[in-house]
């Protein structure tokens, strides 16, 4: 899945499903997560649209559907993480990933893992920097490794999680049956994390991606030059980055005043999440937008483009 400037999502790949077969009216979203074989897309309004394999009801999104912030996808299950700090859970259940577990609050982030239906486990990332683990305790998934703080973002694997540290380094747990937590060195200034069914990608703060652990299909094969990427992705054996400029919001090629006027719309300060559509703005990688964002953004920002 790819998320457009305008609004609107492509979809490509398998379509056994229906997973790449977008409803109408494909307009005015904010954030997608894609699943084994079922798709989400977050809307402007908070509202979750899901479509693809229903199975196990992971495209039924429970009601009240409203004032959404968040959404992540597993193989059979998915996650939305609400406004209040809350998550849903919904679909597959075998290993208790749709059991969010008490207090279910506090949370500013979301992360859904699996590489199959027999598999599945779910990560909430904290407004205090720990992470909250569940489903699945398959080679460790719920033992967040120690100390259990300072995390800015989270990612969720087939059978492997991720954890990025505010000092720009990364914490790997879970299976490593194919080298997929062994994060190459130097582990430090990482602002982006994702995770494959056995693999690993980190975008450095220097616009490269790292890719490590399985590499059976090439996705850890990063095309040169391997530059200027500003976002990753990770399906089950596959690997997407996102060339751009860090803080051109816009995507049009210059960070200008367009792109100083949307970052300010999303600079929330400390431990409050931004607005919906920011995801461009958190330069640091962190969930939140705040004045440490701002700096680099001032450092990037060019006022004489017009």
């Amino acid at each position: 899945l790819g998320l457009k400037a305008d609004g609107s999502i492509a979809a490509w790949g398998d379509n056994f499903h229906g997973q790449t077969d977008i409803p109408p009216s494909n307009a005015e979203f904010m954030s997608v997560a894609g699943g084994g074989t079922h798709s989400l897309g977050l809307t402007a309004d908070g509202l979750i649209v899901a479509w693809g394999n229903n199975s196990y009801d992971q495209t039924e999104v429970p009601t009240p559907n409203i004032e959404f912030i968040d959404v992540a996808a597993g193989n059979s299950h998915s996650l939305g993480l609400r406004a209040d700090g809350s998550i849903l859970a919904w679909g597959r259940n075998i290993y208790g990933q749709a059991n969010v577990p008490e207090p279910n609050s506090g949370f500013v982030a979301v992360a859904a893992g699996g590489n199959d239906s027999l598999s599945g486990h779910s990560l909430g990332l904290k407004a205090d920097g720990s992470i909250v683990a569940w489903g699945s305790n398959s080679s460790g998934l719920r033992n967040v490794p120690a100390p259990n703080a300072g995390f800015v973002a989270i990612a969720a694997g087939g059978s492997h999680s991720l954890g990025l540290k505010a000092d720009g380094s990364i914490v790997a747990w879970g299976s490593n049956s194919s080298g997929q937590r062994n994060v190459p060195a130097p582990n430090t200034d990482f602002v982006g994390i994702a995770a494959g069914a056995s693999f690993s990608m980190g975008l450095k703060v220097n616009g490269s991606i790292v890719v490590w652990g399985d590499n059976s299909f090439n996705q850890a094969d990063v095309p040169g030059p391997n530059a200027d990427f500003i976002g990753i992705a990770a399906g089950n054996d596959h690997s997407l980055g996102l060339k751009g400029h860090f803080g051109d919001l816009n995507l049009d090629g210059f960070v200008d005043w367009e792109d100083h006027a949307e970052f300010s719309a999303c600079l929330a300060g400390p431990g409050v999440l931004p607005p919906l559509g920011c995801d461009l703005a958190r330069l640091r990688g962190h969930w939140s937008v705040d004045l440490a964002d701002y700096a680099r953004f001032q450092r990037l920002f060019d006022p004489d483009v017009e």
